[in-house]
Order: structure tokens, then sequence, then C-alpha cells
């Protein structure tokens, strides 16, 4: 062959020398400004910088800022033991850095200095406040910390501060999202230390096991770290740092590379010596430029693999790419940057698997193969399945329409009778269920109470935030607010008027009048000076904003929606003076978190559609047969919808890690149908019984070890501790086990069905008068 791909490779590999050089000065800077990534492996970075309520709530936060809360609940009762206990606790924990602590005992001491302690119970339990807080029930009570911190490395610090100041306390449970975000973070930054030392196992003994060559074995190892390294480095160029699932960045193209190689080296092996219907290449080569048995050139034998692979390889990373970068549409950040990070490695890695691979097969002498004369398992099962896909034709794309049908319901539901399969952004399902860190989340919530928060963000037209009228109208929004269902309470800027009250013995509600009210609240001002926690709901320094914040239940997406509405229902309908003009907005952390798992499915969704059209635009222009096109997505659909089926039925969360399964199944498992349509067409006017059984010969063996090799890689993220990443890898490599069954049943099936021209009996190819050997 002399085409124009013929003679680029040629020249690729005849440069062979220089391109080791040119990538042996490149892999270590790669691997240099690979590890200069940092991390932001929070729950915070799930959300675009862009989005309205994320700029709404890093505004409110400049003038209320938001501190991460941990909760210290300890076994104790109001015996002087325990209240010494835990004022001890207290007093040590306001020695930790960045760390401020509270309990119910600095309030009611205040108010009833040298108290007893039946005193100071009854004080505390007479109003509904502390206990609605958390900060007490029968048995327990709470030390609530604030965290001062900017940084992951303050948050860690203040974290391992206030276990040492409780150390030796007493049983103490610990919840709060700091805790959780740390663990998480360091979870998920570990993940590429634990599956890198499986998944390089895996890759020195599947190519050992198929190619039974150490050179093999080096040109493989080289290719994929130089490949890996170039598209990490690639993302910081990018400007991205590493995220909560961004490990699946360099795992998706270290497998997506290792199949090109399996596919690329398998057909150099195999291959006859020039493209045609030559018999195979007899016996081995022990050495690098020369011919090979037969008077075949290795160089012409090595371009004539590399070209017959060119077209397959390109058209599934072409299909690859596009389909991760479909995942740009996603709000989602790192889901988002995950897409274009993964997309942009697989062009690296297309463009090293035709340049450097090469030039490696030939410095290191790869060896082919050897002509096997006995028919092999494999080969048996070959001759088997064209007739046997043909008898249960219908049987197979039956099921397979079917299991489709009953994963797209699984997923997207059925109005009216079967809810969509939601998705969870709730820390608590992102932490191993075997930690004590998640023990005590979930005690928490089934003993003391599950608390969201949201705030309120009040904007008034001019500078009267202390102005009685003003409070006046918060503190009835507060009492409307707290009649909304699933609220457990507000706390406002009238709030420590009415626990004033409350300890004066006056009761907790304010007068609704507005000369008492004015009178009550007539010193607000020196109450600002005294009590730090009340500029936290009035701002200070403008007077023209005030927070409230709402405590409730049901956080999920409907239960905060529900509260929005809420918000602004009562707010519209509030007449008050003190609002004329004012706004109101719902911000915080709570509804961040809520609007990424509302975007999760429509990622899914969009994405999917997405890459299922780039892919079928992609085999348009591969294939000419339109029923091809269609055909070749069966399986990969087919495994999509029946993995989710799956989840359903086992219930597997749909979570930000488990939402990639369709892109990533779908862009790594059409490589296996790209090279089978590929060579199905090499016998194109055949029957297509012949054609089938040629297809499976050539591209068969290495469908089967690609996919086992996807699916063990996958399965090495098992291994995580960290549920996402776990669950991820478990039920992608169950994805890709399913694509490949479908591959052998119902692509097959489907074909004899569509197909008009049945040249030869379909359970009876023609016997070929050779036999590829396995790899």
């Amino acid at each position: 062959m002399n085409d124009l791909p013929s003679r680029l490779l040629r020249r690729v590999v005849s440069l062979r020398a220089l391109i080791a050089c040119v990538y042996a000065v490149l892999l270590p800077l790669a691997a240099v400004r690979a590890m200069r990534i940092s991390s932001e492996n929070g729950m915070e970075r799930l959300i675009q910088p862009d989005d309205p309520d994320y700029i709404a709530t890093r505004a409110f936060q400049k003038i209320f800022p938001d501190r991460p809360t941990v909760v210290l609940v300890f076994d104790a009762d109001w015996s002087a033991p325990s209240l010494e206990r835990i004022e001890q606790a207290t007093d040590a924990l306001r020695k930790v850095p960045h760390v401020s602590a509270f309990s119910v005992l600095d309030a009611v001491r205040r108010a009833r200095p040298g108290a007893s302690p039946e005193e100071l119970h009854k004080l505390a339990s007479g109003t509904t406040f502390f206990e609605k807080q958390g900060l007490m029930r029968d048995g327990l009570l709470s030390i609530a910390c604030d965290l001062d911190v900017h940084s992951s490395k303050e948050r860690d610090e203040a974290l391992a501060g206030i276990d040492r100041a409780v150390a030796g306390k007493g049983p103490v449970r610990r919840v709060g999202a700091p805790y959780a975000q740390a663990w998480i973070e360091e979870q998920s930054g570990r993940a590429s230390a634990r599956y890198f030392p499986y998944f390089g196992a895996l890759i020195v003994a599947a190519t050992l096991f198929l190619y039974r060559s150490v050179r093999t074995l080096f040109a493989f190892l080289l290719t994929l770290a130089t490949t890996v390294a170039l598209a990490v480095a690639a993302g910081g160029l990018l400007g991205y740092n590493f995220t909560i699932v961004s490990v699946l960045v360099p795992l998706t193209v270290l497998v997506t590379t290792l199949a090109a190689l399996v596919y690329l080296h398998s057909r150099f092996v195999d291959m006859p010596a020039v493209a045609g219907d030559m018999p195979a290449v007899a016996g081995d080569t022990p050495g690098g430029d020369g011919n090979l048995p037969g008077g075949v050139d290795l160089g012409e034998h090595q371009i004539a693999a590399l070209r017959n692979k060119l077209l397959p390889v390109t058209a599934s990373m072409v299909a690859a790419i596009l389909g991760f970068a479909a995942l740009a549409v996603s709000k989602v950040r790192p889901v988002r940057e995950l897409g274009i990070w993964t997309a942009v490695g697989l062009a690296i890695a297309w463009v090293v698997s035709f340049t450097l691979f090469p030039a490696l097969q030939r410095i290191f002498r790869t060896p082919t193969g050897k002509a096997r004369t006995e028919a092999g398992l494999y080969e048996r099962l070959a001759q088997f399945l064209p007739g046997f896909t043909f008898r249960h034709r219908w049987l197979f794309v039956g099921g397979a329409v079917l299991g489709s049908a009953l994963g797209a319901a699984a997923l997207f539901g059925i109005p009216g009778l079967l809810k969509p399969m939601s998705v969870g952004t709730d820390t608590a399902t992102y932490i191993d269920p075997s930690l004590q860190l998640r023990r005590d989340l979930t005690w928490f919530r089934s003993h003391v109470g599950d608390f969201n928060v949201a705030h309120v963000w009040i904007h008034l037209p001019k500078a009267n935030a202390l102005e009685p009228e003003t409070l006046l109208a918060a503190d009835q929004l507060q009492t409307a607010l707290e009649r909304l269902p699933h609220v457990i309470q507000t706390i406002g800027p009238t709030t420590f008027l009415r626990l004033r009250r409350y300890f004066a013995g006056q009761g907790e509600a304010l007068p609704q009048d507005p000369a008492q009210f004015a009178q009550a609240a007539r010193d607000l001002e020196q109450l600002l000076l005294t009590e730090p926690g009340l500029r936290g709901y009035i701002d200070v320094n403008g007077l023209q904003d005030l927070n409230i914040t709402v405590v409730f239940e049901e956080g999920d997406a409907q239960g905060y929606a529900a509260l929005t509405a809420g918000i602004g229902r009562v707010f519209e309908g509030l007449h008050a003076q003190g609002f004329e003009g004012a706004q109101a907005r719902a911000v915080g952390e709570s509804l961040l978190q809520v609007k990424v798992g509302a975007s999760l499915v429509p990622t899914l969704a969009t994405s999917f559609a997405i890459t299922a059209a780039l892919i079928f635009v992609v085999f348009l222009f591969v294939f000419r047969s339109g029923t091809a096109r269609l055909l070749a997505m069966i399986p990969s659909i087919f495994a999509i919808l029946v993995t989710f089926l799956g989840m359903r039925l086992f219930g597997a969360p749909l979570n930000v890690a488990t939402i990639l399964i369709a892109t990533t199944v779908l862009g790594t498992t059409e490589t296996d149908q790209v090279h089978f349509f590929h060579h199905l067409h090499e016998r194109e006017g055949a029957p297509l019984g012949e054609a089938l059984l040629h297809a499976l010969r050539v591209s068969g063996h290495a469908m089967v070890f690609v996919t086992c090799i996807n699916a063990a890689g996958f399965l090495a993220l098992s291994f995580s501790s960290f549920p996402p990443l776990r669950q991820f890898g478990l039920v992608t490599a169950a994805a890709f086990l399913l694509a490949l069954v479908a591959d052998f049943t119902a692509l097959p099936a489907g074909l004899f069905i569509v197909d008009r021209l049945h040249g030869t009996a379909p359970g009876r190819p023609p016997k070929s008068t050779h036999r590829p050997r396995s790899p």
C-alpha cells in the first residue's frame, strides 16, 4: 500500500529514534507538571461559578460569613460532674486556633450566675430554643464549634485540635460538614494511589499473557506512562485541579489507550503479511529490521498492520473524544471539567498510539506471532456463533430491546407509575458506612434531628436595619416562616431579644404593638457591641442587610423547592412597613448542594443524547450502511440501560460518580463495535455468515481481551473506601461485560434480522483457508 496514510506511517517509523527522544524529553516535564496540580476535592466544587445562586450565596457570605460548624455530642445529664466535664471541654476547645465554642451552659450561666445545676436545667428546658438547635436532649449535651478557616489546611488543623481538646472527656460523637468534607477530600485524593498499582499489575499480567514478550511489555508500559502523564499535565495547562471525580480522567485514558494498543498490536502479531487474503505469517522474528519467513519485510508488515487498524482506532477514539466532550453541557463543574479533560487526554492518546508506540515496536523489536494449526476454543466459538445467533435472532434482539426498555423506565421513570431514579448529594452517602464518622452522623439524625439550613437574605432599600419597624417586620417574618411545613426553627435579628426577654422572666414572644416593640428593641444597637453572634444577622457596616437562618427538615430537592416557594409567599404576603422596597432571596450551601443533585439527571440525559448523536455521526462517515450505524450502538445502549435497571433493583444510588456511567460506557464500548464492523465490511458482498465469521476471527479475540481488561481496570476502583468511586467501578465493570455479551449475541442477531441477502446458509459459514492466531 502506498496511499497517504501508509506513507505517513512509514515516515513515523523511519523517524522512530527522533520520536522516542522527543517523548523522552516530554515525559519528565509532563510528570512534573502533573504533580503540581492542586486538589480541590470538596463538595463545594460541584457547582458552576457563574450559577446565579452560587453568585448570590458568595455575595451573601461576604456580608454574613457562613462559618462551618461542628457539633460535639456528649452523654451527659445536669449533674455537677457532667456540667464540669462539659465546661472543661468548652474551655479546651476555645484554646484551639480558629475555633469558637458554645454550649447551652454559656447562655444559662450568664443569665443565672451561681445557680445550681437543677436551676440551670429548669432554665434551659423552659424554652425550645436550645433543644431545636440540637444543643440538648434528655441525657445529652452538645457543644457547637464554629470554624473560622479559609483553607483545607486550616480546617484540618482545627479539626485535629478539636479532637485533641475532647480527648479523655468521655465518649463524644462528632458531627458536622467539616469532618465529612475532610474525609471525602482525603479519600478521593488517595484513589489514584490505590488503583494505579493494581492497574499496573493488570497491564503486566495481561500483556505477558497475550503476547508472551517482555519487549512488548516495555513498549506498552512506556506508551501508557507517556500518555497518562501528558493527559494529566494537559489538565494542569487548562487550569483544572483534581476534584472529587477527576480520578476517572487518568483511568479512562489508561483503559482506552490500552484498548487501542491491544487492537494495534494484536493485528501486528496476527495479521497476514500484506493486507488482503494472503496467508498468515508463520514463525517468529527474533529481531527488528529484516525479513519474516516467506520473504515478507517486517517493516511492510508493521505498516500494513497499522494501516489496517488506522480507521477503526481513529473512529473509536474520535467517538470517545466527542462523547466525553459532550459533558461540557453539565452545570456541575467537576463533571464539566472531567469531560473536557478526558476528551483532551484521549486526543493525546491517539497521537501517542500512532507515533510513540510504532516507534517502540521497532526499537524494542517486538516479535510477531506464530500461526496455529489447531482449532482452539475461540475458533470453535467463532464457527458456532453465526448459526446460533441466526436461529435465536428474535430471542436475542427481543431480549435486548426489552432489557433496554426496562432500563429506560427504571432510570427516567413512568409518569404516574414510577418515579425516576433520584440523585443523592447527601454527604452521608459519600462516607463509608463502616466508619465511626458515618455512624455518628446516622445516630445524630435519628436521635437529635436531620438539620438542613437555609438563609433568607433581606436587602433593604436604605440603611434602616436597626429601626424598630424594620425589626418588627423581621420578627413577624420569622414567626410566619416557623409556621411553614418542615421548618424546625428560625434564627434572626430578634432572636437575641427573645432570649433576653425569656431570661428576664417575660416569656419569649416579643410585643407586636409598635410602641411596645420599640421599647423592647431600644438597646439592640448596644447588643451588637456585646454579642458577636448577633452580627451574623444584622450587617453592622451598611445596615442594609438582614439574615434569617431557617433550620428545616426534608432537605432534598423537593423539600428545598417547597421551602423556597414558601419563603417567597410569606415575604410577599407580609405587608409590613419596615420591608417596603426590600428584596428577599433564599441562599446558602444547602441550596447549592441540592441544585447540584437536581442538575445531575439533566446532565445524564443531555450528555447521553449528545454522545449518542455524535457517535452516530462518526459511524455515518465510517460505515455506509444506515442499518450498520444503528445496529452498532445496540450493545452499548443495552449495557447502559440494563446497568441502570440493575442499580434500581439492587438499590445502588445515582451520585456525582455513577451519573457518569452512561458517557463512560458508551464512549468506551463503542470501540468494539467500530472494529467489529470495520472487519465485517472487509467481506462486503460476501454472505453475511461468512462476513460475520471473518469479523469474529479477526477482531473477536481482541474484543474479549479488551473488554476483560477494561472491566478489570475499572474494577480496581472497588478497592476504594470512597463509596461513589467504589460503586462506579463495580457498576461500570458490569456494564462492560454486558456490552460484550450483546456484541456476540444481539448484534449478529440484529444483522441477520435486517439482512435481506443470504448468499449461504447462515448457520454454516464457509470454512476459512487460514485461522489467525489468538493473541
